[in-house]
Parts: C-alpha cells; sequence; structure tokens
C-alpha cells in the first residue's frame, strides 16, 4: 500500500482521535497526566488493546499503534523510542509516578519492558519538562499498575507459543476487600529468534539462519494497597526484572556478546484525602545491574517526594511540589554520585465549561547550581458545539532540559564534566472534530515545532571520544490521528490510524562545513503512519492492523539511506469457551503476515512471518 492510503482515509472512513481522550481514571494515582496537560497531546490504552499485545514489548505497542518511532536492533535486543524526532536521550519513562530511565545511559530499553507486567500506559508528546521534569523534551511514557477494592479473589493463568522457539507464560493473582487490596503477577518469557534471514554482509547475499540472539527473561510484580481510614491510604508497588540476552550480531558478522539486566523498583505511596484537596508523599527505588559480556553497569536511585493538589474552588485547581533524587553509579570505567532537587507547581484556570488553561513551573537544581524555570502554559478551547458534534482548539508552549549522563560527564577516557544541559523550546497547535451518532469518530491534526539548543553528540578526540554541547536541532512536523466505531448489524467495527511528517534538521554542528547541517538526522522517518481495525461478535473477535515508516538516513551527511517498509498483522480471538465459572479465552496471531524483508537499522536482521497462540485460564 502506499502513504496516499493513509491520507486517504481522512476524507473516508470517519476516524477517531486518540490525543484528546482523557485518560482512564485512575483513582488518586496519576492525576497530573489528564488534570495540567491542557494544550497538549496525550494518548491512553485500553485494557482490551493491552491484551492483544500480551507476550510482546512495550517497544513493540508504541511502534505499532503510535507516532512514535522505535529504533529497533534485532528480535528482543535493544529498543528505543524517538518522539517527533527526538533521541531516546530526550524520553522520560516513569513506573508508578517515579522516573526510570538509566541515570548513567540516560534511556531506557523498551524491549525489556513487557506489556504483561502493567496495566496502564499512556504517552505524553511534546515538551514536558514542566510537568515531568529531566529527559522529557521529545515526549514521555507513563507505565503503571491499578487495584481495585472488594472484589474478592480473582486470577488467571496464559500459556504462549510463537514462531521461533518463542514461549510465553503469564501468571496472576489478586484478592482484594473493602480495606486491603493485593495483587501478584509472575511472568516469563523465552525465544530463540533463530529465524532466516538474508545476509547483506555477505557475498552474494546468502540466505541464514540468525545465530547467538537467544533472549530469556522474567519477572514478578507485586502491588499492594490499604485502606487506612476513610481519609487515607498507603499503596506500595515493587517490581523485580531479569533479562538474559545473546547479543545479535550485526549481518556478515559472528561475535558472540551476551548482556544481563537485572532491575528492581519500588514506590510507596501515602495519600490522604481532603474535602477538596490530596496529600501524596511518595518514596522510590530504583536500581539496575547490567553486564555486557565483562563490563559492568550499576546504578541506583533514591526518590523522596510529596505534593499537595487542591480544587480550592470550581475554577481553580492548584498542585504543588517537591522531589529529592539521589544517584549512585558504579561502572568498570568509573564511579560517581549525583544529587537533583526539583519543585514544582502547576494550576488549572477553568472560567467555564468550554475553556481550560494550564500552567506549569519546575526549578531544578543540581551540582549546587540552580537552571532557570522550565515553564509550559497551555489551554483548551472546545469553540463549537451542536448535538452531535464538537471542534475543539488546544495549544500550548513550552520548555525543556535533559541533564548530562554520568556517561557523559564521568566516562574514563572522555567524560567531560563541563558540560551543560540541552536546553528546548517547543510550540503545538491542534484542532479536533469530535461527531456522536450510527458512527462516531474523532479527528484531530496536530502541528508542532521545536528547537534543541546544546544538544550532546560524542566526537573524536585524540585516541579517544569525548562528549561535546555542539549540535543545534530544529524539529517541526503533522500529526493526524483518526478514530472511528459504529455498530453493522450485531458486529462492533472500530478502527484507528495515524498519519506523522517529522521534520528534523541539524542547524548547527562540527564546524561550519559539517555535512550534517541542513539534514534529517539519522534513523529519523519523515513519513510514519499506523492503522487497525477490529470487529466482534459475540465472543468472536478479529484484527487486522498495518504500520508503514519511511525512508530513513544512515549516516549524518544522508549519503546512505534504508528503504521505507510496511508489514501487517492479523489476529483472532474467541472470549467466551468456559467450563463452568472458568474462562478460557483463545488468541491466534499473525505477525508480519506477508512475510516482509525488512531492516529497521542498517545490517540489523529482523524476522519475517511468525505466529503466536495464547491460552488463558481465568477464574
Amino acid at each position: 500500500m502506499s502513504l496516499l492510503l493513509w491520507i486517504g482515509m481522512f476524507f473516508g472512513f470517519q476516524p477517531q482521535s486518540q490525543d484528546t481522550v482523557l485518560l482512564t481514571p485512575v483513582e488518586v494515582y496519576a492525576p497530573t497526566l489528564d488534570r495540567f496537560t491542557q494544550g497538549q497531546k496525550i494518548k491512553s490504552y485500553s485494557k482490551a488493546e493491552l491484551n492483544t499485545y500480551q507476550g510482546r514489548s512495550l517497544g513493540d505497542l508504541l511502534q505499532e499503534t503510535s507516532p512514535v518511532f522505535i529504533r529497533q536492533y534485532g528480535a528482543g535486543m535493544l529498543a528505543s523510542p524517538s518522539f517527533r524526532g527526538t533521541s531516546a536521550g530526550h524520553t522520560s519513562v516513569f513506573w508508578n509516578g517515579i522516573p526510570v530511565n538509566s541515570p548513567s545511559l540516560g534511556q531506557s530499553d523498551l524491549s525489556i519492558l513487557p506489556v504483561a507486567a502493567v496495566d496502564q500506559v499512556a504517552i505524553h508528546f511534546g515538551n514536558g519538562g514542566a510537568l515531568f521534569g529531566n529527559e522529557a523534551i521529545g515526549g514521555s511514557i507513563h507505565l503503571g499498575t491499578k487495584l481495585s477494592f472488594s472484589e474478592g479473589f480473582q486470577g488467571s493463568f496464559s500459556q504462549q507459543f510463537g514462531s521461533f522457539g518463542q514461549t510465553n507464560s503469564y501468571l496472576k493473582s489478586s484478592f482484594s476487600s473493602e480495606k486491603l487490596s493485593s495483587e501478584t503477577r509472575f511472568y516469563r518469557e523465552s525465544a530463540t529468534n533463530d529465524f532466516h534471514f538474508k545476509d547483506l554482509g555477505q557475498a552474494e547475499t546468502p540466505i541464514v539462519r540468525a545465530q547467538n540472539s537467544a533472549v530469556k527473561q522474567m519477572g514478578i510484580v507485586q502491588d499492594l494497597a490499604w485502606n487506612l481510614s476513610k481519609t487515607t491510604q498507603l499503596k506500595a508497588s515493587f517490581w523485580y526484572n531479569q533479562a538474559d540476552r545473546e547479543i545479535q550480531p550485526v549481518m556478515g558478522s559472528n561475535t558472540n556478546d551476551i548482556q544481563s539486566d537485572q532491575s528492581f523498583r519500588m514506590a510507596v505511596d501515602y495519600f490522604h484525602f481532603g474535602k477538596k484537596s490530596i496529600l501524596n508523599l511518595k518514596s522510590g527505588l530504583v536500581q539496575d545491574n547490567q553486564l555486557f559480556n565483562q563490563s559492568e553497569n550499576n546504578t541506583v536511585q533514591y526518590f523522596l517526594s510529596g505534593d499537595w493538589d487542591s480544587a480550592f474552588t470550581p475554577k481553580w485547581n492548584l498542585k504543588t511540589g517537591l522531589r529529592l533524587n539521589f544517584i549512585q553509579g558504579e561502572l568498570s570505567t568509573y564511579q560517581a554520585t549525583d544529587q537533583r532537587v526539583e519543585s514544582y507547581q502547576s494550576l488549572r484556570f477553568q472560567p467555564d465549561e468550554n475553556l481550560k488553561i494550564s500552567l506549569n513551573l519546575r526549578q531544578l537544581a543540581y551540582l549546587d547550581q540552580f537552571e532557570p524555570f522550565i515553564p509550559s502554559l497551555g489551554a483548551d478551547w472546545d469553540f463549537w458545539k451542536n448535538s452531535n458534534n464538537q471542534l475543539s482548539l488546544k495549544a500550548s508552549i513550552a520548555k525543556g532540559i535533559k541533564v548530562p549522563t554520568l556517561n557523559d560527564r564521568f566516562w574514563e577516557p572522555g567524560g567531560n564534566p563541563d558540560l551543560i544541559p540541552e536546553k528546548s523550546q517547543s510550540g503545538e497547535i491542534g484542532l479536533i472534530w469530535q461527531k456522536t451518532g450510527g458512527i462516531s469518530w474523532e479527528n484531530s491534526l496536530t502541528y508542532y515545532r521545536m528547537t534543541v539548543d546544546n544538544w550532546i553528540i560524542w566526537i573524536p578526540k585524540g585516541n579517544f571520544w569525548t562528549p561535546e554541547n555542539i549540535r543545534e536541532v530544529q524539529n517541526q512536523g503533522i500529526e493526524y490521528q483518526g478514530q472511528a466505531s459504529t455498530e453493522l448489524g450485531n458486529w462492533n467495527i472500530t478502527a484507528n490510524w495515524a498519519y506523522t511528517w517529522s521534520r528534523a534538521i541539524s542547524t548547527k554542528g562540527i564546524g561550519e562545513t559539517d555535512p550534517a547541517i541542513g539534514k534529517q538526522l539519522p534513523y529519523t522517518p519523515e513519513h510514519q503512519a499506523n492503522g487497525r481495525i477490529n470487529a466482534g461478535y459475540n465472543g468472536f473477535s478479529t484484527f487486522i492492523g498495518t504500520y508503514f515508516i519511511g525512508e530513513r538516513r544512515v549516516t549524518s551527511d544522508g549519503q546512505r539511506t534504508m528503504p521505507s517498509y510496511q508489514f501487517f498483522n492479523l489476529g483472532v480471538s474467541y472470549g467466551n469457551l468456559s467450563l463452568g465459572k472458568i474462562k478460557i479465552p483463545l488468541r491466534f496471531q499473525v505477525n508480519n503476515l506477508f512475510n516482509k524483508d525488512y531492516q529497521v537499522l542498517y545490517l540489523r536482521p529482523m524476522p519475517g512471518r511468525s505466529y503466536q497462540f495464547t491460552l488463558s485460564i481465568q477464574l
């Protein structure tokens, strides 16, 4: 299919955009996302959407269903996000409200964040520095677990089998009374990834089988919550994850690298509910231990925060808080510590039911120095309504910041302790059309523009590489999203799709003759699109989904490019099979339906057609 298909869909099947859909209510656990993000774009995922991606990673979910480009190094290998042409280090990832990016690497590997480990996924587009702090320049990813009360015992087990040696097991059990709620989930995933591919690194490009590409992962997530009284609640979440991987070599190579990742994350929340306010005290711990061959990368982050959220009048909401972060890094090449203090304030004003305005401010201090205030200002305006139509306008301006990573400052040899933070300025404006009726839809169109100054890049200097604040980048683009739903006889039909045009060019580089100036950033597609149609009837459902990635430059000077690609996924499921009170849902899925031969990154092979079968037992 050509790209014209995606543009034409705007005028054909009327869809429903997800960039302004309010997040599913999460009680009191993450109110910032939907209460103080006026003028900004958010996409959240339903429980049904997440169930479809059980057995797959967060990287797979975002690549196939959002405008986020995922740079994949192979099946089960490193997967890093790119929001609006920015780098993986410009994306902040949160779990139950605490940031989990590696302080040494400055990013998260989405391939070892399984969808099965969380209940909630939401993505925030654009500058979120004022709301979420460091690194949220291009966007942020928010993961969470949610507990319920007074539902007694519930349990489920799922076994999944798939191509290339895939074997996944999932166990989930929960118990809740009026005052106590507990949920435990365990997962184990493994695959040999011994798929065939055309080896472009060898003469005559023979068909070979992937070697040294097996992955194993297991983890356990424990959530607890206590209603201590009618006005107080305590919640604790723990997540241990271990991933062991053989690192798939590039085409033409036969390396045998191995990597082990162990992570332990903990978040403890205390809530006090007043008549018009909520007090939240939070503590957190994130410990990451990585071993690549014989090279160690061990970091620990400690968090302590508190905020007060008050609706002191029907028109005004205020949130103010403080977050402390202490970091320790012990790597094979250096040892270092870091301390950061952040104060933040958010204000929302709603003069009438059709207009909401928010102002967010954040002050960051690190290395005994204060950075300038990071502000954002946004508004939502429903400027026209009738019985079944609504037109809305969203607009925002913001600044963001990214502090140099531990590796940037302390790596031996080459670390540069004199680096300054990367800083960004951005603005966006969007138009949303909503319609209800026989066919309900939303259409949204967003234009954004951003500049990132003091972009850190590593350059050769003598016998080693060192980072410098050299590059300046200008990003702009258009994001169109849509979703529609209707009934056709006894069938429920839903469809959603998106198209993104992204232009990210260097305006300053290494000297005036740098060939990268004026060129699209490497591995940043200008065109990207995805779509999905679901149909359900009496417990039976089916879907077909597709996504398209445009041409990407491999090098900064644009001399080498990667071709575009598009492939399709198809799935069917049946949920009404039961044995007494025991439900036994079944699901079968085909990924890369037409066996497309493609690479996301140069000489990094990706698998062809694969199959996945899931049998579940729910009590």
